[in-house]
């Protein structure tokens, strides 16, 4: 290869033009073949040779889709992997009609770049460019899109720019790509030091490809908090930018969503107005103080969302952390939203994600803490709130199966230590019976340990999954057919809540969400004379300004006189 300057080297080879061939690059004098690190298609792996793919010649189907926008819309995080027992792009064609009847809009996606082993997370992924080739490789996830499309569900997709998996990651070999400090998963991007610009280059061009030549609605972007970078205008600044122009471009709007572990509100603020100008961040400061107020979970990080006020106030502002001490940090942490200026959209709420769910050492969702009823009562607080929510799969219907750690790496060494790391995290019995007096962790690299997190597709024809499915179904319905629960401006939310914390209403704009988290009979005080209850989990009771809720329920109704005409 001859060089051209700036760190490129370059080959003209006219076997390289046609679709289906097959190459890898020796570098200097290492004997080792290297995957392309833009390579479409890794048919043998991550340690195998790259073929050629050409876009134009995959005929897409969906030339009136126009897109979704992420505001109003309700989210529905998935893993391909476990989504079916199949685990391929194609079987989730076949239960995509089960989410057009519960309602909700978009799917989200988890990795599905090329990482070693059949199974995984995705979030080990080390070919950025590559789409996992055993769940259906670039052709699958088109037509995994083209048949979302077609029934009018968007399509977002969680990318990973902040590591490389620990197997098959060969792209340092080509570049100064990670010559930065540490984060928690291994050495980080580099954004900001010599060779960077190339290097910024490479994450740019990976996200605009998915989004245009895989007709992507958007990117969930994995813990931008761990992206080290000191220039003036950051990479998610740079990256808004231009997903921007091409939105303009391609005439349908294009979401990025940031999880964050900052809680800084200049994530999703207008470039404008000195933010970064992210579509929507993930709060994960609104999960826990669901969960703790449900589950009564006091442990961790939930330790600081155990008081009575933790959830009215987290609701109605965003961030319990705003700025306030953290106990599991050490220190004060966050920053505070304006309701006056920012918008609800801006932000998801949720119940359960992947990793609230996964990074638990069995893998137990909350459906296995807390009864239907209580289940039901936290998807009303999501549902009817001013945040853009999202559920994970199979919380719809109150899902058995667990959702575990897993990965299929082929070292032996590498496997072994994911093994023990994974059991020292949680001071955990180890499955030969070493180890300390922790809970026995699943093995991550058994293959049962995936199969157990495969979603049972029986459940929901069957109680209790049947009733639980049954009121995401009517939230999000009515969430759709009412506006004002779906209204996304905070300076006109307001939350009232019991001394306690436990019984609470939403105001939204001539609706209020009567919720009783406690287990015995409660009375919730309405600020204007109750009018009809729109849906409701247990028999309530209207007796002028006061609703009587039953343990475990909730109501939406209209307040009298406020009905519109």
């Amino acid at each position: 290869m001859a060089e051209r300057g700036g760190g490129w080297w370059v080959l003209a080879a006219e076997e390289a033009r046609r679709a289906g061939t097959d190459y890898a690059f020796l570098l200097d004098d290492d004997p080792v073949a290297y995957p392309d690190p833009r390579a479409l298609r890794q048919p043998g792996g991550v340690h195998g040779p790259s073929r050629v793919y050409d876009h134009a010649a995959y005929r897409w189907a969906d030339g009136g889709w126009t897109g979704r926008a992420l505001p109003g819309a309700v989210l529905y995080e998935l893993h391909v992997g476990t989504f079916t027992a199949e685990g391929t792009f194609d079987a989730a064609v076949g239960r995509l009609d089960h989410l057009v009847e519960l309602g909700v809009d978009m799917v989200q996606l988890m990795p599905v770049n090329a990482f070693e082993g059949a199974h995984g997370w995705g979030y080990d992924g080390v070919l950025w460019y590559a789409v996992h080739e055993p769940y259906g490789g670039p052709d699958g996830l088109k037509r995994f899109v083209d048949a979302c499309h077609a029934r009018g569900l968007g399509v977002l997709l969680d990318v990973v720019y902040n590591h490389l998996g620990p197997a098959g990651a060969c792209l340092p070999r080509f570049g100064p790509y990670f010559t930065g400090g540490e984060t928690a998963w291994g050495p980080s991007l580099n954004l900001d030091g010599p060779g960077s610009d190339e290097v910024r280059r490479y994450v740019v061009g990976n996200a605009l490809g998915w989004l245009r030549d895989f007709h992507l609605d958007g990117l969930r972007l994995d813990a931008v908090h761990a992206l080290r970078d000191s220039r003036a205008t950051d990479l998610l600044t740079e990256l808004s930018a231009e997903v921007e122009a091409l939105s303009a471009g391609l005439r349908r709007p294009l979401s990025l969503i940031a999880e964050s572990d900052r809680n800084d509100p200049r994530t999703t603020a207008p470039r404008e107005a000195g933010g970064q100008g992210m579509t929507a961040q993930w709060s994960d400061d609104l999960h826990h103080a669901l969960h703790a107020a449900l589950t009564g979970e006091e442990h961790g990080y939930y330790a600081d969302f155990a008081a009575p006020e933790a959830l009215p106030r987290t609701l109605r502002r965003v961030f319990w952390h705003d700025g306030r001490y953290s106990s599991f940090r050490g220190r004060s942490h966050g920053a505070p939203v304006d309701p006056r200026t920012s918008s609800g959209a801006r932000y998801l709420g949720y119940l359960q994600t992947h990793d609230q769910v996964g990074n638990r050492a069995q893998g137990d969702r909350i459906s296995a803490s807390v009864p239907p009823d209580l289940l039901c009562c936290g998807a009303a607080l999501v549902l009817c709130s001013p945040y853009t929510p999202m559920l994970f799969m199979g919380e719809e219907w109150a899902a058995s199966t667990p959702w575990r750690f897993f990965a299929s790496f082929t070292d032996p060494e590498l496997a072994e230590s994911v093994r023990r790391g994974r059991a020292r995290e949680f001071g955990a019995r180890i499955w030969d019976g070493e180890g300390g007096e922790g809970p026995e962790v699943p093995d991550p690299m058994d293959p049962a340990t995936r199969d157990a997190s495969v979603l049972d597709w029986t459940e929901p024809g069957d109680e209790p999954h049947r009733s639980v499915l049954g009121a995401y179904r009517d939230l999000i319905a009515l969430r759709r057919a009412r506006p004002e629960l779906a209204d996304p401006r905070l300076d006109r939310f307001e939350v009232r809540a019991s001394a306690d914390g436990r019984v609470l209403v939403l105001h939204r704009g001539p609706l209020r969400l009567a919720c009783n988290l406690r287990s015995r009979p409660a009375e919730a005080e309405l600020d204007a004379p109750a009018g009809a209850v729109l849906l409701a989990r247990g028999r309530v009771a209207a007796d002028g300004r006061a609703l009587h809720l039953p343990g475990h329920s909730f109501a939406v109704l209209e307040t009298a006189g406020d009905a519109p005409g």
